[in-house]
């Protein structure tokens, strides 16, 4: 039975995006954490999974004391705009990696072959966009699998090294299965509700809420359903190089998110 502080909790999430992270009975979470204000470091510091994260290589930041940003885009559908963002990519000369589904392979082939042609990574967001705390040990890897295999028929991309949980849900076996895979697991430190095509408010509206959470080491999710982020991603990028960031490849993050205070483990690689 689910409890009013579970139901509250999972209407914060539906509302604002991934503001708090919860986690139901039998230890499923959603990802969340505290954002950076004034470019201090965001933090995960108050919730209940960060030694998970830690324990099985997962990361949310890159180096917090280095300037430098990683810009990802979950991709479960196409909207129209993502050739529009990979232009302003490839006109700022900015990597990226753009995590896609089963249905995004399937319908995208030609973005698909785009994105791996001028130098983006294509990372992992299953085949088929479950809630991963759900599935076995058998099924995760069939999810994972399928995507892997068809993007590297496709685009001759060889490797994939990096999964984004559907939803930001997660919970041990998911970690515990895709880490051993081979997967690391990527969260994010900078996002917004930006996925709700209903509720478009404005290319501003986009950077304000970039920006404002701007901070060292941050890992950027947007969506590329998103016309906001489509129209500010230019200002976004020119803002961010102005302020002495660098735009970097998932593949060149070294310092990853911090273990656990007083934890004694080694930091996440």
């Amino acid at each position: 039975m689910i409890t009013l502080r579970i139901l509250a909790a999972i209407v914060i999430l539906l509302s604002t995006g991934q503001v708090a992270a919860a986690h139901a009975d039998g230890g499923v979470y959603h990802f969340g954490f505290k954002k950076s204000v004034n470019g201090q470091p965001p933090s995960i510091d108050e919730e209940g999974f960060k030694g998970l994260l830690t324990r099985y290589g997962a990361v949310f930041t890159g180096d917090m004391s280095a300037p430098e940003l990683f810009l990802t885009f979950d991709n479960g559908y196409e909207n129209g705009l993502t050739a529009g963002i990979l232009d302003v990519l490839k006109e700022k000369q900015v990597p990226a990696i753009f995590f896609v589904t089963g249905h995004y392979i399937k319908t995208q082939p030609e973005l698909l072959k785009r994105m791996v042609n001028e130098g983006h990574l294509v990372g992992n967001h299953s085949w088929s966009h479950p809630d991963m705390s759900t599935l076995s040990a058998e099924r995760i890897k069939q999810e994972l699998d399928q995507v892997k295999s068809e993007v590297a028929a496709l685009t001759g991309q060889k490797e994939m090294k990096y999964l984004r949980a559907p939803r930001g849900i997660f919970n041990e076996r998911s970690l515990a299965v895709s880490h051993q895979l081979g997967y690391t697991n990527v969260f994010w430190s900078i996002a917004y509700k930006d996925w709700d095509t209903n509720d478009q408010r404005g290319a501003q509206y986009a950077y304000d809420k970039v920006m404002a959470q701007m901070h060292p080491g941050a890992v950027i999710l947007l969506h590329s359903v998103s016309r906001d982020n489509a129209q500010a991603l230019g200002r976004i990028i020119d803002a961010a190089k102005a302020k002495g960031y660098q735009f970097k490849s998932l593949d060149q993050m070294n310092n990853r998110t911090p273990a656990p205070s007083g934890s004694g483990q080694q930091q996440a690689s």
